[in-house]
């Protein structure tokens, strides 16, 4: 059995359901099943939109986001697939400091649910610096179904890198 990077840390009767998904050939099939539906964010303006309405809904007292958008480059420089960043800036005699928050693109043509999970992933680290408990506890809150997302987006980025294989 090959190791699955992206469910490192799972229990062994979890990948063991998992390798017998991808031996069987169903593991997208099961992925379109269950997430089939894509979502419309197609560019970084509508992806702010999208994320700035969640952050309205849920983190309202938060510190306000300077730019989000799509980053081709994030997955393979960095090891992520999404980043929150605090960038300070001289202006004058003041110190002006921005947030971004920037997802891989390949969440562009991702399960409507995937990308939310991402979102929701930086929008906690707004609040919550570490992965902790409260860090998790923020993103069931503001998502209910996290937990199950973030499972089934491990899932399908073990489905991408088969399929490109």
């Amino acid at each position: 059995m090959q190791p699955l990077k992206y469910l490192a840390g799972y229990p062994p009767h979890v990948l063991a359901r998992v390798h017998a998904l991808i031996e069987e050939g169903r593991l997208g099939a099961m992925l379109n099943e269950r997430y089939g539906q894509l979502h419309a964010v197609r560019n970084d303006a509508q992806l702010y939109d999208y994320v700035q309405a969640l952050k309205d809904r849920h983190l309202r007292k938060s510190v306000p986001l300077g730019k989000v958008l799509y980053d081709g480059k994030l997955q393979v420089m960095k090891h992520a697939l999404g980043t929150h960043t605090s960038i300070s800036r001289v202006q004058g005699d003041r110190l002006k400091a921005s947030r971004e928050i920037r997802i891989a693109t390949v969440f562009r043509d991702a399960p409507a649910g995937f990308l939310k999970m991402i979102v929701v992933h930086e929008l906690a680290h707004l609040k919550e610096a570490e992965h902790n408990k409260d860090f998790y506890r923020l993103c069931a809150h503001i998502e209910p179904d996290y937990h199950q997302l973030e499972f089934d987006t491990r899932l399908y980025l073990t489905e991408l890198e088969m399929r490109a294989r």
